[in-house]
């Protein structure tokens, strides 16, 4: 669990992102999951979209996603959303996210 503290500093740095996946008309799939699992090997923060011709709002896809692979919900608005999670691999060390302390 990220603390409010650390929810505020990630929607700062979610602010200018823009969307890389979004949910369309398939809903959410497993090779959906997968492109966000793949997403999150080389980024911590992800910011997506949910399409109007989704048959999800933004906030049942968020849930649904954060449920399947264990992430953490930043920010839902309007028909997008921000997830975060921790990259605990070797290798990407130098990108990591440095969150304030609890």
């Amino acid at each position: 669990m990220i603390t409010t503290k650390q929810r505020s500093y990630l929607k700062s740095l979610a602010h200018d992102l823009q969307p890389i996946l979004q949910i369309g008309k398939g809903n959410i799939t497993e090779n959906v999951l997968l492109q966000f699992e793949e997403a999150f090997q080389t980024r911590e923060l992800i910011k997506a979209a949910v399409l109007n011709n989704s048959l999800l709002d933004a906030k049942e896809a968020c849930n649904t996603i954060a449920d399947k692979i264990d992430c953490e919900i930043v920010l839902v608005i309007g028909n997008r959303f921000v997830l975060y999670k921790e990259n605990k691999e070797e290798k990407y060390k130098d990108k990591k996210i440095k969150l304030p302390r609890k």
